[in-house]
């Protein structure tokens, strides 16, 4: 079983909705005990960084994610919830991420020219770094679907996945068991259940 994480951030039930559509038995939940008993844990996230850790923290998740990440329970980070994977988050400030892979999220418009809009809207390639079993059912310049104003940086040796979006922008990292895509899997067709679902199978 799958537990997706509700700390008030997120599109869980889409998300749901996607892991059932390949089989997958998946809940959306703030039950410690719940998670505790899960095969595998998704932290989701859509807004701003510093709401988000502020809840994952109010709530008890971070201990929570931090204790069974430690433990090795596979875990995938999407888009914002990737980003709270990292050490700290420059958004409007500095804030202390969960700190499961090492590096920064920073402005994408520090590194995009600056006629590219922001955020980051659409469809882009993937170019694949590293191989992983995350990977498994998709290969080199598959699309998937991105909405991000931030990425994370200085995270070269966690880099899975990249996309070229007027500079080379993390598109997925991991550090061992903890996995994150910048792209939303559950938005992203064929591509994206292919990733979920090998996640699944980690």
């Amino acid at each position: 079983m799958i537990a997706i994480i509700d700390y008030g951030v997120g599109n869980l039930f889409s998300l749901q909705s996607s892991l059932h559509e390949i089989g997958a038995e998946a809940v959306v939940t703030s039950d410690e005990q719940v998670i505790a008993e899960a095969d595998r844990i998704i932290l989701p996230g859509v807004g701003a960084y510093e709401d988000a850790a502020r809840k994952l923290r109010e709530t008890g998740m971070a201990d929570v994610v931090r204790r069974e990440a430690a433990a090795g329970k596979p875990l995938l980070g999407i888009c914002l919830g990737m980003q709270l994977m990292f050490d700290v988050g420059y958004e409007y400030g500095e804030h202390e991420g969960l700190g499961l892979i090492h590096g920064a999220v920073k402005p994408i418009s520090d590194v995009i020219p600056p006629d590219y809009k922001i955020p980051h809207i659409g469809w882009n390639a993937l170019n694949i770094r590293q191989e992983t079993p995350l990977f498994k059912y998709i290969k080199e310049g598959d699309y998937v679907y991105f909405v991000h104003s931030y990425y994370a940086a200085d995270c070269d040796e966690s880099v899975l996945a990249t996309t070229e979006y007027g500079a080379d922008l993390t598109a997925a990292a991991a550090n061992g068991n903890v996995y994150g895509c910048q792209f939303h899997p559950e938005k992203s067709g064929t591509t994206g259940l292919n990733i979920l679902r090998a996640f699944v199978e980690l």
